[in-house]
């Protein structure tokens, strides 16, 4: 009886190994979790503006707050050696200067797009360009820094 529960418990134990998932406390998992809320957030805002859920002025803003409270924070999870696990190209670690000019232009635009989304009453018309910054800072960097 004992063995058949120690095989079981090597079983989860080695089918759990084999996951590879990222520790979450690691910078690369810090990270990624933060990259994730902002593609969220931006999904939802696109969402509104492309007509894929009806537009709500007050969640586009409330959307557009944590979107730029976002921007800021995953780069302080790059570490000064690159990890094994990364996405992210040698680039960011070669790049480094080029690499924190895109992160900050991203800052600049979610800073504007920000600004936009506080205009009463907010119209899709007035925060479409603005959201348009965001998402061409967005794919800029991953343009250059990020492997698909």
């Amino acid at each position: 009886m004992k063995l058949k529960g120690l095989g079981v418990l090597l079983a989860a134990v080695l089918s759990l190994a084999g996951c590879g998932g990222v520790d979450p406390d690691s910078p690369l998992g810090k990270r990624k979790a933060i990259f994730q809320q902002m593609l969220d957030a931006k999904e939802n805002l696109g969402g509104m503006l492309r007509g894929r859920m009806p537009f709500d002025g007050q969640a586009f803003a409330i959307g557009a707050v944590k979107l730029d409270e976002l921007s800021s924070q995953p780069w302080q999870h790059y570490p000064e050696v690159r990890e094994k696990e990364s996405d992210a190209r040698d680039e960011v670690w070669e790049k480094q200067a080029r690499f924190n000019e895109l992160a900050r232009a991203l800052e600049v635009t979610t800073s504007a797009l920000l600004a936009a989304s506080q205009v009463q009453p907010l119209k899709p018309s007035e925060v479409a360009p603005a959201f348009q910054q965001v998402e061409d800072a967005c794919s800029l960097c991953h343009k250059e820094f990020r492997t698909y």
